[in-house]
This record gives structure tokens, sequence and C-alpha cells, in this order.
């Protein structure tokens, strides 16, 4: 009988997200002033709601298919649509959503400790 994911599978799976676009918002500042650029940004939110919805764990190996081009930013003289300001927002949210993971997933492990240790007394 498969095992029902934990609150750290996806917790996990929550701080693979964040990196990935981390990565991507990287990308797209190391690109803005090349010509022709499209920023891309990851939609591992969805595949982590689609999980919990359906109870089981969140796949996010294949990391590829959680990158998209929003197409919905204005395209400048070059044809780039990286707007500085809006990449630097968009560090601030995903390194807040980070660090939520991380301290939810130091709690787990702490009861966890917890819970071993009082079953070892």
């Amino acid at each position: 009988m498969p095992q029902s994911p934990s609150m750290i599978d996806f917790l996990r799976a929550g701080l693979k997200g964040a990196g990935l676009r981390q990565s991507l918002i990287a990308n797209n500042i190391a690109n803005l002033d090349t010509p022709g650029f499209r920023r891309a940004d990851a939609m591992f939110e969805k595949v982590l709601s689609e999980a919990l919805e359906d109870h089981k764990a969140p796949d996010l190996e294949a990391a590829d298919a959680l990158i998209f081009t929003p197409n919905t930013t204005e395209l400048n003289e070059t044809g780039n649509d990286v707007s500085l300001d809006m990449e630097v927002g968009e560090m601030v949210k995903n390194v807040t959503r980070y660090k939520t993971y991380i301290r939810l997933l130091g709690r787990e492990l702490r009861n966890l400790d917890l819970a071993v240790r009082e079953t070892n007394m």
C-alpha cells in the first residue's frame, strides 16, 4: 500500500521549487540587456497545490516542465521583457517563501526528533 505524502515531502518540494525559481530570476537578471530575451518563471505552486488536493507526493523531478515564459510584460525597444524592478520584487517574495519552507521544515524535524526521543525513553 503506498504511503501518504508527509508534510516534509511537501516542504522539500517547496524548497526545490523555490530554488528553481531563484535560478530563473538570476538568469532573467543576467539577461537584462540581451536583445529578444524573454523572462522565465516556474509554476511549482500549482504542482504543490494539485498534489495536496490529490493527496499525492509532489513530483518536481521534471523541473523543465515547470518552467514557462509568461509573455505578460511589455517588450522594450530590443524585444526584451525583463524589468529589474520586477525581478527584484519576485526575488524578495521567493526568498520569503524559501525562508518559510525552511522554518516549517525545521519545526517538523524538531517534532520528529522529540517523538523519537520520547519513544526511546
